[in-house]
């Protein structure tokens, strides 16, 4: 009887069986070499938004003096109904042309029940009020600084003098962190903002 010899396999093959096991056991879609794009980080989401904190700008006689009677008015109404109306100080936040009042903790929000509107469009309007310490028409514009967004758009309603108090509505594609410049002859003010919309925002 002839003696049948069994070949024992190289170490090649025993290699290459043992990595088609391993690849095997792999789930399906699994890179072999390197890391599946599904586990790398993706982009940074979080956006550190630094807000503009209030200067507290105080103003001498002598640089509200041109104001004269142009610095606005104040209503308030007591909880018996009282309405009384005051000459309005400037704001909490300026330089030496332009001052306006900027929220608790740097944001804007638009909460149910809040101030501000949600516009058919989705954009986001919020009142705010300018002084214009020096002579001249206020524009005002914008971009959000943590993506991509039309830019800021602003209502500013004639009647206001070349000077003074000017009310205007600044109107914000999308909530975000927004960079927000007012200008009036060659000067400016700029500040930076976070923009919050919470549930279906204060309704329109």
């Amino acid at each position: 009887m002839e003696n049948t010899r069994i070949r024992q396999p190289s170490r090649f093959c025993r290699a290459t069986w043992l990595m088609i096991a391993f690849v095997g056991c792999l789930p399906w879609g699994s890179d072999v070499v390197g890391h599946s794009s599904s586990l790398q980080a993706g982009p940074e989401r979080s956006f550190p938004c630094h807000v503009t904190a209030p200067n507290l700008k105080k103003y001498t006689e002598a640089e509200l003096a041109p104001l004269h009677d142009r610095r606005g008015w104040v209503t308030t109404t007591a909880p018996d109904g009282t309405r009384t109306t005051v000459q309005s100080s400037l704001g909490n936040h300026g330089n030496a042309a332009l001052s306006t009042v900027l929220g608790p903790e740097g944001k804007v929000v638009l909460k149910p029940g809040g101030a501000g509107f949600v516009l058919e469009n989705g954009a986001l309007s919020m009142k705010f009020f300018w002084w214009r310490l020096v002579r001249g028409r206020l524009t005002i514009e914008g971009r959000r600084l943590d993506g991509p967004a039309p830019p800021l758009r602003a209502r500013i309603p004639d009647g206001y003098g070349e000077i003074g108090f000017q009310a205007t509505a600044l109107i914000f594609p999308t909530p975000g962190c927004w960079e927000v410049t007012g200008r009036v002859a060659d000067q400016s003010l700029t500040f930076v903002t976070l923009v919050e919309k919470i549930g279906n925002g204060p309704g329109r």
